[in-house]
This record gives structure tokens, C-alpha cells and sequence, in this order.
């Protein structure tokens, strides 16, 4: 099979990449996917997210390293691997982060990726639920709306907000430069009562078109060359061999952990690491799979009293009520995200802007990372440092592209990572007892009361913390010997390939990373149509 773009996986930039790329009509795509169609129900009911965090075919069952700095625990690392990748098992928060994070991207050399190049790709991407307006867009494929119901104990987590002096946002989207402490209800990636998947809202309204060829259930193993050319790629399915080739370019979008590991596994990464695993170098190029970043959670709880949370709804006749209650009017607890409220403050005196985004959920959650609900009613705040400092990687550990790489975030392995989460974790038990939470507080559970010292603290966030789902940065873009990309998403040194997703991120985002990685898509597909018209005329 053949096609002017290759494009390995289907999940947020690759269904934006499929979309925008078919567009023109002349133009011919074949869209690889490891994983099946998004067939499963629970993917498309917001609230299903909590059971495919760690389902056996619809994610890749990943665990990351034993050595990341949590006391030896090989956590589970969710991973889509199913149309719109880990965008339909995600908690559908959206979030563009702060300005402030594109700025510096620009500054570390990548020209075109200041906060002012990059908004009008946000707006492009969104089909904002209200009216068009400087900050939202109207008419693009991505659903996205405002949080429909507001429980009494997410609305006095605001009010306990503003009594610690956050500024209370009626949109996290608009935030100008400078913005200081603040939080508000979460926007969502929702459409009327389903997911918006970037495989429901790019993807589909494109698999009609005969200049598009998805293919399901196929594992990539390696990008074919011709010399310094990428030319294709070698795949299997249904047991046979099969490869695609590409007449223009081969793009890497398997997200920031396939992406580096199929580069390493086609020959191009760290020459002492591709001789460990018995892999001929193609290219030599160090960064390849370095610079891997990842948001690090912790959760502070609480048993609540005297107010409604979703532990109660959440079984038995309640639980009833509420699927009736979304069948019949698309409302409820049903259509909740991740989390419906969201703070963003600065817990290091030397911090210039807010350091931590903290989450907020009416409801107390089982220990693991599965999000399971506790038995009794309660409230919940996930903490992150925004801008975390350690830097792990990803690495192949075998030739066979069937073998797990090894996943490293290295958390906590910097000062003032340690620094901010200690911090950050005080911050929110002060939030808790600010007056309009603390009338409903019956007692903190985790950490609980007798974890005080600094060192009680980080003992507490390594034996119980676990990953947000923000890998990046694994392919880092930037002018220098350690970046994979060049500004356009070129790899350096090699001619007709481009990796384009959240592994180009010279540095992780603040905040939830799904809509910035619709963004780099957005401004990737716009980079390769310039790109072919330039080799047309030339």
C-alpha cells in the first residue's frame, strides 16, 4: 500500500493529522492504529473513563520503571491503544495551560511557538458549546464545554479558594500573562452527553473520505529508509508482515512513549544504547527517547459530613438514578470529567507564576491509581508540580517492537520538585480548612493528621503517588545536539520523517496536556501542507 503520508498511531494527533492532511482531496493518508475501533460504550460515557484506565485491550498495560523514585513500586502508565488513543480513555479535562509555557518553547530556540503563534490553533481545533468569542472557537471539530452540574461540595471548594485569596476565574482558558493564584470549574472535552475522542471529532467526519485508509490492530515495528529517507514503514497484523510506503513523509504521532521507541527501533537514537539491544544504527541522534517528562499526582482526602458527595451516588439506587438521569436528559454524574474543579497556585516564594494545579473532586478514592471510589462520602485533591525540573527517558529494552520499553519519569529526583510537592500538599490541607470546606471536614485520611515533617510528607507522596498521564517531551524539539525535532517537527539529520505529537514538547505543559496536543497537530498539519507546496513548486 501506498500513500503521500504515513502516519503511525491514531490517537490525538494522529486523527487531527488524518483530518486536516484529507482534506485536500489530492492528498492520500494511511493512518496506523495498534489498537481496534472505539467500539467499547464505555468510552464514550464521560464517567466510563475510571474503568478503562487499566483495561486489558484498550490501553498498552504499561507500567513504568521500578527505578522512578517511588520506593521501587512499577506503577501502571495508561496508555490508549485504541482509536483516539489515550484521548478516549482520558478524564477529558481541557485545559491550554498557561502562555507563559509556549513562551519559553519559543525561547529555547523553537521559532513560531510563542503563546501568540499557537492560540489561533486552539481556536481553530475547538467547537466551543457557547458563542464564539476572542478565547473560544466556533465550528472546528473539537467539542468542548463548561462543566454542567456544580455540586454544593465542588462550589464551596471555589468559595474555600477565594478565601485563601485565589481569584476565582469564570474561564480557565482565558488567562493572560502574570496571572497569579487562581481556580474555577474545569472545561470539558464533551459533546452533549459523549466524549469528544479525538477519534469522534477528527477522525470520524473523515473516514468517509476515499483518500483515507485507517488500519486497525497493526503493530508498526520499524520505519523503512532509503538511506537518509524515510520511505515507509514495516508493520504486522493478522499474523503477516506488511509495509506502507510513504511518497512524501512518514510521520511518528505513537505519542511520547512510542514515538522514541519506534525511532530507536528503526535505528535512530544513542549508538551505546542501539548496540545494548542489538540494533544497527541508522542514524545517530542522543535525545531520542531523553527529556522525558511526566506530571507527578499526589492526593490529599478527606471524610466529609453534612453534604452530597459522588461515593454515595455512586452505588446502589443512587447509582440507578443517575443512569436514568443521563439516558433521559444527558445530566449527572455520568458526564463528569477527571475533575469538575481546578486551582492553580504558587507554593515557592521564588516561583513567578502559580507552581501547582491542584484538583478538586467530591469524592474519596481507594488507594492505586485506578481511581476507584472509597466507601465513604469525602473529598479529593490531586496535586501537581506544573513545571517539574527531573528528567527521565524511554528506552527499548529488546529489538522486538512487541516488548514493553522501559518507561522512566525519574520523579522526584530534583530538589525543588521535592520542594513543590511538600509545599503543595501543605497548601491544600490549608485549603481544606478554610471556612467553607472545613463545616463539612470530619477528618483528613490521606495524608492524615500524623504526617507533619517535610520528610513524613515526601515518604507519604513516594510510597502512594503515581502518574497524571502527561508523557512528554521524549523527542524534545529545539535547535540543539540533545533535540529529536526542528521547529517545523523534522528530525534532524534525516530526510522525510516528522514526529508530531506530545512527544516534541521542549518542556511539559502546566496543566492537562490533551488540548496542547491537539495544538501542535493543529500547527503540524498546517507545517507539512506549506512543506509539499514548497516541494511541488521546487
Amino acid at each position: 500500500m501506498q500513500a503521500d503520508y504515513v502516519i503511525v498511531g491514531a490517537g490525538s494527533a494522529g486523527c487531527v493529522l488524518a483530518n486536516r492532511l484529507t482534506e485536500d482531496p489530492n492528498t492520500r493518508v494511511i493512518l496506523i492504529e495498534a489498537g481496534g475501533k472505539d467500539w467499547n460504550p464505555l468510552i464514550h460515557i464521560p464517567a466510563g473513563y475510571i474503568k478503562l484506565l487499566d483495561h486489558p485491550t484498550l490501553t498498552w498495560g504499561f507500567k513504568a520503571d521500578k527505578n522512578a523514585g517511588l520506593n521501587g513500586r512499577e506503577i501502571p502508565y495508561p496508555r490508549g491503544k485504541v482509536l483516539g488513543g489515550s484521548s478516549s480513555i482520558n478524564g477529558m479535562i481541557y485545559i491550554r495551560s498557561q502562555p507563559e509555557d509556549y513562551d519559553h518553547w519559543s525561547q529555547l530556540g523553537n521559532r513560531g511557538w510563542g503563546s501568540e503563534d499557537v492560540f489561533p490553533y486552539f481556536r481553530k481545533s475547538e467547537n466551543w458549546e457557547g458563542p464564539e468569542d476572542d478565547i473560544h472557537g466556533k465550528g472546528g471539530p473539537l467539542f468542548t464545554s463548561n462543566t454542567r452540574d456544580q455540586p454544593e461540595l465542588c462550589q464551596a471548594a471555589i468559595d474555600a479558594g477565594t478565601q485563601m485569596g485565589w481569584d476565582y476565574r469564570n474561564d480557565l482558558n482565558n488567562l493572560p500573562h502574570g496571572l497569579g493564584d487562581h481556580i474555577g470549574w474545569v472545561q470539558q472535552t464533551r459533546g452533549g452527553r459523549l466524549r469528544a475522542s479525538a477519534a469522534r471529532s477528527y477522525l470520524r467526519p473523515a473516514m468517509g473520505r476515499s483518500n483515507l485508509q485507517v488500519v486497525t490492530n497493526a503493530l508498526v515495528h520499524r520505519v523503512v529508509f532509503e538511506g537518509k529517507r524515510a520511505v515507509g514503514v514495516e508493520f504486522s497484523r493478522g499474523g503477516a508482515v506488511e509495509r506502507a510506503d510513504a511518497a512524501g513523509e512518514v510521520i511518528l504521532s505513537a505519542g511520547a512513549i512510542g514515538s522514541p521507541h519506534l525511532l530507536q527501533l528503526s535505528g535512530v537514537g544513542d549508538p551505546d544504547h542501539l548496540g545494548r539491544i542489538g540494533v544497527e544504527v541508522r542514524h545517530a541522534l542522543r535525545g531520542v527517547g531523553r527529556n522525558f517528562q511526566d506530571h507527578f499526582l499526589v492526593r490529599v482526602q478527606a471524610e466529609v459530613k453534612g453534604v452530597a458527595s459522588l461515593n454515595e451516588r455512586s452505588r446502589g439506587i443512587r447509582l440507578a438514578g443517575e443512569v436514568m438521569k443521563y439516558v433521559l436528559t444527558g445530566r449527572g454524574m455520568l458526564t463528569y470529567a477527571a475533575s469538575l474543579v481546578a486551582a492553580s497556585v504558587k507554593v515557592l516564594p521564588e516561583s513567578a507564576t502559580p507552581d501547582v494545579q491542584a484538583l478538586f473532586a467530591s469524592a474519596s478514592y481507594a488507594p492505586g491509581p485506578t481511581r476507584q471510589l472509597d466507601t465513604k462520602p469525602g473529598m479529593t485533591s490531586g496535586i501537581w508540580q506544573m513545571r517539574p525540573e527531573s528528567r527521565g527517558y524511554v528506552e527499548a529494552r529488546t529489538a522486538d517492537p512487541r516488548d514493553q520499553p522501559a518507561i522512566n519519569p525519574n520523579y522526584l529526583a530534583e530538589d525543588r520538585d521535592r520542594r513543590t510537592i511538600i509545599a503543595g500538599m501543605r497548601t491544600v490541607r490549608d485549603w481544606f480548612n478554610a471556612p467553607a470546606l472545613k463545616q463539612f471536614l470530619v477528618a483528613e485520611t490521606l495524608p492524615g493528621r500524623d504526617v507533619q515533617t517535610d520528610d513524613e510528607f515526601l515518604a507519604y507522596a513516594r510510597q502512594t503517588g503515581t502518574t497524571v498521564f502527561h508523557a512528554t517531551c521524549s523527542c524534545r524539539m529545539g535547535p540543539d545536539v540533545m533535540a529529536v525535532v526542528d521547529d517545523r517537527l523534522r528530525v534532524h539529520g534525516l530526510e522525510g520523517l516528522r514526529v508530531i505529537d506530545a512527544s516534541v514538547m521542549p518542556a511539559v505543559t502546566s496543566t492537562n496536556t490533551n488540548a496542547p496536543t491537539i495544538m501542535i497537530a493543529e500547527k503540524g498539519a498546517v507545517m507539512l501542507r506549506e512543506d509539499a507546496r514548497v516541494r511541488v513548486a521546487a
